[in-house]
């Protein structure tokens, strides 16, 4: 797998990383047993770069539980890069933290360092999107006291937006920004890629897949009956959806005998010369590994073309 240094931090990271937000359920039923197999396949086929939440999930078999139980039962810790997410703990349960005071961040750190089994987060990140000035102010100064106490390494944020990371970034230490972006969703190319690239700011790419759309196997009778894509099977949802479809038959060229259609749609994300590592979910070793192999090389200038006017980009 080709490898990519994360800025201000010299981490050599595969430019595949494993992104853990699928093993905690709310894309369906996945077993325990299921799920580590498909971490460490991961680990095993060269990710060395996992992020997750403490919003992945239910207690005991969330995301952050299944792998701080794995990396600790088979010592794997030294092996990866460890990267979650605060900001949007209990918000699905109706029961939003209000993140009024550093202290909140705090005590989530601390029981994310719990349940990953670990002294140090790596890289720790701010899951609200589109912070107020207050919660900005907030997450800096705790993100502070965490770096000064040695329990994270380093801190991010997760948004699509550029002002914020400006925020966050007044002085110069943000390490990262995770960002949705895809051949569905271009938009990133318009000004946060080329911000990030600009101040030396990793991007973890999330959503490189489109939440399945991108793997090709989708149809217009297609039907979801998790929590995440439900919404795309009536009204808005749909539309958008079956618009989307019509999006992906236009890109069928790139699959090809040696390439998937995910493979494909990853090494699109990772061709953009701002981008760090893609964190595609897997929910079994055989999804883990076909991931991995994606990441042996990008998209050639003739692929690229052809998909950009494939999407209007």
């Amino acid at each position: 797998m080709l490898q990519r240094t994360f800025p201000k931090t010299g981490w050599q990271v595969g430019i595949i990383g494993f992104g853990a937000w699928g093993i905690g359920g709310q894309w369906g039923p996945v077993e325990r047993t299921q799920a580590e197999e498909a971490l460490r396949a991961a680990i095993d086929a060269g990710m060395n770069f996992i992020d997750t939440a403490d919003a992945y999930g239910e207690p005991p078999g969330t995301s952050e539980h299944i792998i701080g139980d794995l990396l600790e039962r088979e010592k794997l810790r030294d092996r990866v890069i460890l990267a979650t997410k605060v900001g949007n703990f209990a918000r699905r349960g109706g029961h939003p933290l209000p993140y009024t005071d550093p202290l909140h961040v705090e005590l989530c750190c601390d029981a994310s360092l719990y349940r990953l089994r670990t002294d140090t987060i790596d890289l720790y990140q701010c899951h609200i999107g589109n912070p107020t000035p207050e919660q900005t102010e907030v997450f800096l100064e705790a993100f502070d006291r965490l770096l000064r106490k040695g329990k994270v390494r380093a801190f991010g944020l997760s948004t699509g937006e550029v002002e914020p990371c400006k925020a966050f970034n007044r002085d110069g230490r943000l390490v990262a920004v995770q960002l949705d972006y895809s051949l569905l969703n271009r938009q990133p190319e318009q000004q946060l890629l080329t911000w990030c690239q600009q101040h030396d700011v990793a991007t973890i790419i999330r959503g490189p897949l489109a939440q399945g759309l991108l793997a090709g196997k989708f149809n217009k009778d297609t039907r979801f009956d998790d929590s995440v894509r439900a919404k795309w099977n009536e009204g808005a949802g749909r539309e958008r959806f079956l618009s989307q479809l019509d999006t992906v038959e236009k890109l069928r060229f790139l699959e090809t005998p040696e390439q998937t259609m995910a493979q494909a749609a990853l090494r699109f994300v990772l061709s953009h010369p701002a981008a760090t590592v893609a964190i595609p979910g897997a929910k079994s070793p055989e999804q883990a590994r076909a991931n991995a192999a994606a990441g042996d090389r990008v998209l050639n200038e003739t692929e690229l073309t052809r998909a950009g006017q494939a999407t209007g980009g």
